[in-house]
Parts: C-alpha cells; sequence; structure tokens
C-alpha cells in the first residue's frame, strides 16, 4: 500500500515536471525548495531541484547536488550523466570524460548504443591488431570529433577501421588516421578492440590545453567548390551563410532555435546572406526580413559536401549551435554562434571564444529565451565587418 509521503512526492514530481516542461525553472524550484529547506529530503525531490538550478545558469548549485546525489547513489546512472554534462561544461574534462561514458545507460540511449562483442579501447598501446572506432549521435558529434582519430591512431599504434554514417562518410574519407574507412550499417573486419567517437577523449585523456589540436582537419571537394563558386560569383561580398534552427527533434532545440524573422537587426544592404538552413524552417527563407538580401540555397544543397563547399566560399556563417557549426569550424572556417543562456556543454561558460575551433566567436544570450542581445551584438559586429 503506498504511504501518504510516496504520495506527496508523485504528486510534487507531476506538478514540477509540469513546470520544468514549460520552462517555468523558478516556479518549480520554488516549489520544491520549502520540502528541502532543512538541508535533507528525499533524493527525488533534490533531482527536481537541480533540474531546476541547472537551466537558470546555476551551474556551481547544480553541481553540488548532483555530486551529493552520485556520492548516495552511485547506480543511478542518469544522474551520473547529467553530472558529466555539469562537469564538461564547467572545462572539467579529466573526471567528466570518465561519466560521461554513463551516456549509453539511459533508457533512451540504449537503442543506440553498438552492441559490441569485443573490449573498449582504453588508450593503451595495441600494435599489430586492429581498433575499430565507430561514430555515434549527431552529424556535429562526429565533425568535432574526428580530430581525435589520428591521435587514438598515434597513441594506439593499431591498424585502424573507421566507421562513419553515410551523410559524412565521403568529407571523412579526405582527412587522416584511418587505414580502412566503411560505412556505418556494414560489416566491419575483423577488430580486437573498439571505441565510440566519443569515448576516444577518455582514452585519449583529452585536457582543454590538448586543443585544438591541427585546424584544418576536414577539406572540401575541389570539385564542388569551383561549382559553387561559380553559383555564388555574382553575389557581392561579404557573404554571409545563416542558419538560425537545429534538427526539431533534437531534446534541446526548443532552447536554441529561433527564427529567421529574429535575424532582421543584421539586414545590411552592404552584406550578401544565403540561406543554408535545412528542414522545416527552410521555407522561412521563401519570405526573409525587410532589407535582407536573402538567397535561399536550402533546395540546391543535396548533401554535406555542398555545405562544406559553400562554407569555403562564404566570408562567414552564422548560425546556431547546429551540425554546420562545426563542420565549419572542422574546415577552419570562420563562424559566429549564437548560443542560449545555458548552452550545450561543449561550448563551456561565460567564454566568447572555444578552445575547440579557433575561428568561432561565441554570442551568448544575456537572459534565458530572450535572443534580442545576441542579434543586436553581432549585427553591430557585422557592420564593423562591412567597413573594414
Amino acid at each position: 500500500m503506498m504511504s501518504g509521503a510516496d504520495c506527496d512526492i508523485r504528486a510534487i514530481d507531476l506538478r514540477i515536471r509540469s513546470l520544468l516542461a514549460s520552462g517555468r525553472y523558478e516556479d518549480a524550484e520554488a516549489i520544491v525548495r520549502p520540502y528541502l529547506a532543512s538541508g535533507r529530503g528525499p533524493l527525488a525531490l533534490w533531482k527536481l531541484l537541480a533540474a531546476a538550478l541547472r537551466p537558470q545558469g546555476r551551474v556551481a548549485e547544480t553541481r553540488a547536488i548532483q555530486e551529493m546525489l552520485v556520492e548516495h547513489a552511485p547506480g543511478d546512472f542518469p544522474t551520473r550523466f547529467d553530472l558529466a554534462e555539469t562537469l564538461l561544461l564547467s572545462g572539467e574534462f579529466e573526471r567528466g570524460w570518465r561519466e560521461y561514458q554513463y551516456r549509453y545507460s539511459l533508457a533512451h540511449t540504449t537503442r543506440i548504443e553498438r552492441k559490441v562483442q569485443r573490449p573498449r579501447w582504453d588508450g593503451r598501446a595495441m600494435p599489430g591488431k586492429t581498433l575499430l572506432i565507430h561514430d555515434e549521435q549527431g552529424y556535429g558529434d562526429t565533425f568535432q570529433f574526428a580530430r581525435l582519430v589520428p591521435w587514438a591512431e598515434e597513441k594506439s599504434g593499431a591498424r585502424v577501421v573507421l566507421e562513419i554514417n553515410a551523410e559524412s562518410l565521403s568529407l571523412i574519407r579526405r582527412s587522416v588516421g584511418f587505414d580502412e574507412i566503411i560505412e556505418r550499417g556494414s560489416l566491419p573486419p575483423a577488430f580486437d578492440m573498439h571505441c565510440e567517437m566519443m569515448s576516444l577523449p577518455m582514452a585519449l585523456g583529452l585536457r582543454l590545453d590538448d586543443l585544438p589540436g591541427p585546424i584544418p582537419y576536414l577539406n572540401p571537394d575541389p570539385r564542388r567548390v569551383e561549382l559553387w563558386r561559380q553559383r555564388l560569383a555574382a553575389l557581392p561580398r561579404p557573404l554571409v551563410a545563416l542558419v538560425w534552427a537545429g534538427r526539431p527533434t533534437h531534446p534541446n532545440d526548443a532552447n536554441r532555435s529561433l527564427s529567421l524573422a529574429q535575424l532582421a537587426p543584421l539586414a545590411q544592404a552592404a552584406v550578401s546572406f544565403v540561406s543554408i538552413q535545412k528542414g522545416p524552417a527552410a521555407t522561412q527563407a521563401d519570405t526573409p526580413p525587410g532589407g535582407m538580401p536573402l538567397l535561399s540555397l536550402s533546395n540546391e544543397i543535396g548533401d554535406f559536401e555542398d555545405t562544406a563547399a559553400i562554407l569555403c566560399i562564404a566570408d562567414l556563417l552564422i548560425s546556431v549551435d547546429s551540425s554546420p557549426v562545426h563542420l565549419a569550424g572542422a574546415l577552419g572556417r570562420p563562424v559566429w554562434v549564437m548560443l542560449p543562456k545555458v548552452p550545450d556543454w561543449r561550448w563551456l561558460l561565460e567564454r566568447t571564444d572555444t578552445p575547440w575551433y579557433p575561428q568561432m566567436r561565441l554570442f551568448r544570450q544575456d537572459v534565458r529565451t530572450d535572443w534580442s542581445g545576441v542579434v543586436s551584438r553581432m549585427a553591430a559586429e557585422l557592420m564593423q565587418l562591412t567597413v573594414q
């Protein structure tokens, strides 16, 4: 029989989760705080408090709660993963990468985990043997962590087989650090150990001061570059590529995406804009903000090879946190990234630059959900760019 306390916790949980889902984080905090005023209380309520604090940007408080939760319930893998993201966001890579291994212990990620009947590579030397490195998660992750494949090849001394998603395969094929490259889903040759791309940082002991490594580490197809150069030759310079929305199915998309209309302050007659936006938001380019000369290339872009070529011709990419950002960074191209108040862990805190990509600038929200300050600062910087 359920106790009264259990009923209360369940009712509180439902109420708080509803508030969190609607972005009412301060209201959620206000409700759960009194139950924890003594410094003690059910772990379930502490989890809810951490979930309410982190989106407010209160990272240190969030971390303290997550550390306590992991100490009391080390088998709670979702909390360990939450702690991993907080540690990485804070730049604490050593422990952050260790905790990040729990990403495949979550209910919604078990379906994408690669079931491999070989041990995971831990950074050991394995000359004369074969190491399978395979990508995972999103395209941006593949572009970001492809830089580590040559490092793994050097440290392992192994024959490296690289398995890559079909959409990124041709681009990655022109990089280095592997002996064989195959498409995800095909049967790999025999191998002795394996490693996911995003487990390479832990195996390599990646530190902040190891970054960025050689840039660029991806290169466009020269034939595509020439085709796009001809296509865009008539546009006056500077040429700025735009992406204003991420993948709609991304769990954090509402926090990181905006509409093309919100970029209206960027409009300048001296700047030529091209849309490389994909997905449902691409149709917004049909009705650009007044005074913004915008050419939509969305329907002409067939794959990442096209995107890479355009990025190598454009003078600048302005984008939300999405895969083209990482592609441009890997190509060594200039990028301005629009970031929410509390961004994905890889962008760290407060910095206007990033150790991952030296040609990138970060423009962060001052107030959660308010993009006006970000766009205003970008507009001022863009005006300076045009008068140079």
